[in-house]
């Protein structure tokens, strides 16, 4: 399969979305109740003045938890946006695809928790060295 010619229906990749969300801690899941995840073909408006904002695979648009305190004012609720064309353009497989899902949801809940990109870069790493350990050897390895 070329890469980028990988679709699926909009509820296969919601389901994937969901599978995501369902395998986060539980207290972490706990402290999302507040926070709408949304499904986007492509990045929108949300996304403007964003560099690179148009190729990117999710986007966290909210205060991070780190820096709220009693007197933060309220605000829109938090969003993370998940869009689902940019992730399948770089995904060749439906396995790909689940997996980067995983990746980007992580990485979109780790913003709103107040983690650095080092650390969210860190912890990515460390799911790929997981998904490498558990993935079958190749026939002749």
């Amino acid at each position: 399969m070329a890469l980028g010619r990988l679709r699926m229906s909009r509820s296969q990749f919601e389901r994937l979305v969901q599978e995501a969300l369902d395998g986060l801690p539980g207290e972490i899941r706990l402290h999302l109740a507040d926070v709408a995840v949304v499904v986007k073909a492509r990045p929108g408006q949300e996304v403007r003045g964003v560099p690179g904002g148009r190729t990117l695979l999710g986007l966290y648009v909210g205060t991070p938890r780190t820096e709220r305190s009693v007197f933060h004012a309220w605000s829109y609720p938090d969003t993370i946006y998940i869009y689902q064309r940019n992730i399948e353009a770089i995904c060749q497989t439906p396995d790909e695809v689940r997996h980067q899902v995983r990746i980007t949801v992580l990485h979109e809940v780790g913003h709103y928790l107040g983690l650095s990109e080092d650390q969210l870069q860190a912890l990515e790493e460390a799911l790929e060295a997981v998904r490498d350990e558990e993935a079958p050897e190749s026939p002749g390895e």
